[in-house]
């Protein structure tokens, strides 16, 4: 999982050294992981987590839902493709550690309900996590590029980036191995946060994938593939 989960990162950012990935194309890998995570936080992990029986679980969806609107002042959106290049002088760009912060929390807080296996979301989240990150890593490696660094310090962070979430995973699987029962309600509170991440950088990007709210075939159809394989797996 761990391999996985790193590989996907590396594969999709390093592509855009050999590959001109364009603007809409970009978008359109966005709209059909935006699909896909919406898909799945209603098919998959909103049931299990209110099957779980915890208390008040509505409440930690809400705790990350907005928990993501608080990340996005740093990482300035680019969870849903959004780039910026924060110019120092005319002739560089300032590197933003900020947005680097930002998304790290991010992506850390997305890898820790991973750590518990055993559950029938698991697969789903895993690959809505995997389908969330390819367009990000391409965001992240385009906006470092951009940002006149050299092209070994781009990969370098997109290294970084590319362990935070196994390392959520892996730091989550750490705290409940030491932790005396409770374990279930320690992950259906994550799995919550997580899935109120979820619901909102799906449905900004679903509102965004429609420029100046015009009907868009392509678009549509890239959505309706990315819900359609979130149902294929229930």
């Amino acid at each position: 999982m761990y391999i996985f989960l790193f590989c996907s990162v590396i594969v999709s950012g390093v592509s855009v050294l050999f590959i001109n990935i364009s603007s809409k194309n970009l978008k359109l890998l966005l709209s059909f992981s935006g699909a896909f995570l919406f898909a799945i936080s209603v098919l998959h992990l909103i049931p299990e987590i209110y099957s779980s029986g915890t208390a008040n679980i509505g409440v930690y969806i809400l705790v990350g839902f907005f928990a993501q609107i608080l990340l996005e002042f740093f990482s300035e959106g680019i969870e849903h493709g959004h780039i910026h290049i924060h110019k120092h002088d005319h002739a560089h760009s300032a590197f933003p550690y900020a947005m680097m912060i930002g998304l790290s929390i991010h992506s850390f807080l997305e890898g820790m309900p991973l750590a518990n296996g055993d559950t029938h979301a698991h697969d789903s989240l895993l690959t809505g996590i995997v389908l969330h990150n390819i367009p990000i890593a391409i965001a992240l490696m385009t906006m470092l590029l951009q940002s006149h660094i050299s092209k070994k310090q781009a990969i370098m962070w997109l290294i970084v980036f590319a362990l935070i979430t196994p390392l959520g995973s892996f730091t989550s699987y750490a705290i409940g191995a030491n932790m005396i029962g409770g374990l279930s309600m320690y992950f259906d509170r994550i799995m919550a946060v997580v899935v109120g991440i979820f619901l909102h950088i799906s449905t900004t990007i679903l509102f965004e994938s429609s420029e100046n709210h015009r009907f868009n075939l392509i678009k549509f159809v890239v959505i309706i593939l990315g819900a359609a394989l979130a149902f294929l797996g229930s």
